[in-house]
């Protein structure tokens, strides 16, 4: 059985990104967007997400990306600067392998390193493998809003779930 690597993402990544990326735009509504979008889009986002010191992680089984994760600004004004949100796609193929487990403990460990105190996930309310997976990791749901999007021609609700990472972060 190969072994799970997690690593950071480099350019070279974003096809594979893009294609697990817009796999989720197209057919699910856990990327509450009408289409796909193309390379320079995920390239860009790349670069921004590092400018901004936050990660982009791959997971690979061998030679093949089969997810991704991110964690970005939960808001973008200062008083929110200890809060990040989190995003983790696993190529289809790949689901219930423990790829998006992996993916969580290095997301959780480098929001840690980067003295960040809460993260939060905001997802679909009828992603529940994303639900759980979440939970697992002590996540907790704090909110659902109703009806706040729409895809497939129907409202979507959110789940708003939060995980306090490290309590000695000062304010």
């Amino acid at each position: 059985m190969m072994s799970l690597i997690v690593r950071d993402a480099t350019l070279e990544d974003a096809e594979d990104i893009l294609a697990i990326y817009n796999h989720a735009a197209i057919n699910t509504t856990a990327v509450w967007t009408d289409g796909p979008v193309d390379l320079d889009s995920r390239r860009a986002w790349i670069r921004a997400r590092r400018e901004a010191g936050y990660p982009v992680l791959v997971a690979m089984k061998g030679r093949d990306v089969v997810g991704f994760a991110s964690f970005g600004d939960f808001r973008p004004w200062p008083g929110y600067r200890h809060t990040v949100e989190n995003s983790v796609y696993v190529d289809e193929r790949h689901h219930r392998a423990g790829i998006g487990r992996g993916l969580m403990v290095a997301l959780i460990e480098r929001a840690t390193a980067l003295n960040k105190h809460t993260m939060v996930a905001a997802i679909e309310a009828s992603n529940s493998a994303s639900i759980a997976l979440h939970a697992s990791f002590g996540f907790a749901e704090v909110g659902r809003m109703p009806e706040v999007g729409c895809k497939f021609g129907r409202w979507l609700d959110m789940v708003l779930m939060q995980m306090r990472l490290s309590s000695g972060v000062r304010p």
